[in-house]
């Protein structure tokens, strides 16, 4: 199915959001996607990020991608997810005003994850929690370069994806963080944190773990 993409620039709590929107017609859904850091060169034109919002409307949903704060034409400077997290919020609440209150699934790659799993459990406090959450290359524990993530805990359904050679977030991060919730993890044998080669084994992943 090929959607052809609108860009919105929407009013957020920083200033204006960067959003790019593939609606696939009467949305069974909303995914809302986020991309790797900003101060590492991610945006919303990341592969992993197009991959998860385009296996996400070949699935029904409408699926929105904003750029984070600084990136792009989105305003405001880096906030290590918590403006993020209300930027998203921003975002969703235009979606809901644009198709109605429909199912919300939350997908981010790298530290769009970390984004999205503080995002889930804002949802989730507010009596509202998403229908599904997909993280890919999560950004947890200590990441070389960058920071200390203490990632939010999240729901036992979550589709948490990540390659066994990823360079970024060692594996092991991902299993501690995801340990003590009993979560399973699937294991891309071979891949690096950008799934160079693998985009087409994550859709794969998606998809059947959708039919189930």
């Amino acid at each position: 199915m090929r959607v052809e993409p609108e860009l919105l620039l929407l009013d957020g709590p920083a200033g204006k959001i960067e959003v790019i929107l593939e609606n696939p017609g009467a949305p069974k859904g909303i995914a809302l996607i986020g991309h790797p850091h900003p101060l590492f060169g991610g945006a919303n034109t990341n592969k992993v990020a197009q991959t998860l919002a385009r296996t996400l409307v070949q699935l029904g949903y409408a699926a929105l991608r904003p750029n984070f704060r600084g990136v792009g034409q989105s305003e405001g400077s880096h906030d290590e997810g918590q403006g993020e997290s209300d930027d998203m919020l921003a975002v969703l609440d235009y979606a809901k005003e644009r198709f109605g209150h429909l199912p919300v699934v939350l997908a981010g790659f790298s530290f769009g994850a970390y984004v999205q799993a503080k995002v889930a459990a804002r949802l989730a406090e507010a009596g509202h929690p998403a229908q599904r959450l997909v993280l890919v290359g999560t950004a947890s524990g200590h990441v070389e370069g960058a920071r200390q993530y203490n990632t939010s805990a999240v729901a036992p359904d979550t589709i948490v994806i990540h390659g066994s050679k990823d360079e970024t977030v060692p594996l092991e991060n991902v299993l501690a963080w995801a340990e003590p919730m009993d979560l399973p993890v699937v294991v891309v044998a071979g891949a690096d944190h950008f799934f160079h080669r693998r985009l087409h084994v994550l859709k794969d992943i998606i998809t059947r773990a959708w039919k189930h």
